[in-house]
């Protein structure tokens, strides 16, 4: 199948190995396979590449899976276009990802843009935080 990321490349030869454990090598393919677990519903994978200090990183695990349980069941991801991939020039670490989501919520059809953060922490990129533009 296609990966859910929009990408045009198939599903298991794109998210899938992420998904299935293997870290993403850089901020752009991280956030492509949270995208795509969104789609997928795939919340422990959200969980787990979500850094503690980010606003809605939750200590109890399943209140925070059935957040978002529910948000990927009321959700369908029409959409991913990647506007700017900006590895951090000073630090190796760090990176931002600017991108547009298309989205239908209870019958809303939204498109979102926002500024991702990235930091990669012992080896593996984690979501830092994001603002809306």
């Amino acid at each position: 199948m296609p990966c859910p990321c929009h990408s045009t490349i198939m599903y298991h030869k794109c998210c899938q190995p992420f998904h299935k454990g293997e870290p993403a090598p850089d901020a752009l393919k991280l956030m492509r396979s949270r995208y795509a677990a969104y789609a997928l519903g795939l919340s422990d994978y959200i969980m787990d590449t979500t850094h503690p200090d980010n606003p809605h990183y939750e200590a109890d695990r399943n209140k925070w899976r059935s957040d978002l349980d529910q948000f990927a069941a009321r959700s369908h991801f029409d959409g991913l276009r990647i506007r700017e991939f900006s590895p951090d020039p000073k630090d190796p670490d760090r990176a931002e990802v600017t991108f547009t989501a298309h989205m239908r919520q209870d019958s809303q059809i939204a498109a979102m843009t926002e500024v991702s953060s990235f930091v990669r922490q012992k080896g593996r990129w984690l979501y830092r935080d994001g603002r809306f533009i």
